[in-house]
């Protein structure tokens, strides 16, 4: 009888390559940024957290100075800031988060990956470069078997996480703390990004991040006992 595959196994299966060429202007920023910065990852940044969680963040590409430079989504920046604090306060990560990807920081029923998985010029993905990468987010929810809960940081997140479960746009209309139920037990989650534009204009506030995080909370306790 062949043996069962865990999730961990099927996630590593969908990850893209580290050389990854598929978008040809998104390899080619790659390598004029590993000529001039060879010690930075420089790569498709892996997803991170464990591959049985229930809670999944989605967003849109790694940034030139965070994961493009510490090989870890949203570490090394200003939304990692916000983002990594507001996940140990409800519970979503253990440890001291230092901006570096050995720092110890471990995120708890968590996930979190990006519709894009190299940095792209700018910050600023195509839309055929999220449509070349979507085969590794689609796959990327697939393999999770516990998936309860998926949090959009911002529109285009949100727009290529529906086009990855093949759902029409016009049926999940994006808004900050809107919450979409697709499945029995499976509901998207709208924030604006936690970008450091968005906090510095007032746009995005960490109290109104953390009512959404508050939102994912009580859905995911909800949905366990049900």
């Amino acid at each position: 009888m062949p043996m069962k595959r865990s999730d961990a196994d099927r996630l590593s299966d969908v990850a893209p390559p580290p050389d990854c060429r598929l978008c040809g202007r998104l390899a080619a920023f790659r390598d004029e940024n590993s000529r001039s910065r060879p010690s930075w990852h420089n790569g498709p940044v892996p997803s991170f957290g464990a591959p049985d969680a229930r809670f999944l963040i989605v967003g849109l590409a790694p940034g030139l100075q965070g994961a493009n430079r510490t090989g870890r989504p949203f570490t090394g920046d200003a939304a990692g800031d916000l983002l990594y604090a507001t996940l140990s306060g409800f519970g979503f990560a253990s440890g001291n988060y230092d901006a570096r990807k050995d720092d110890g920081f471990e995120l708890v029923g968590c996930r979190i990956t990006n519709a894009v998985r190299c940095v792209p010029p700018q910050n600023r993905p195509t839309g055929a470069e999220a449509r070349k990468c979507r085969a590794f987010l689609r796959s990327e929810m697939a393999g999770l078997s516990n998936l309860a809960a998926i949090l959009a940081l911002g529109r285009i997140a949100h727009d290529n996480v529906l086009a990855a479960l093949d759902l029409p746009r016009g049926a999940y209309g994006f808004a900050h703390g809107a919450r979409h139920d697709i499945a029995p037990r499976l509901a998207i989650f709208d924030s604006y990004h936690c970008s450091r534009y968005n906090t510095n204009t007032g746009r995005l506030t960490a109290q109104m991040f953390g009512q959404v995080f508050d939102d994912i909370r009580n859905h995911l306790n909800a949905s366990a006992r049900s």
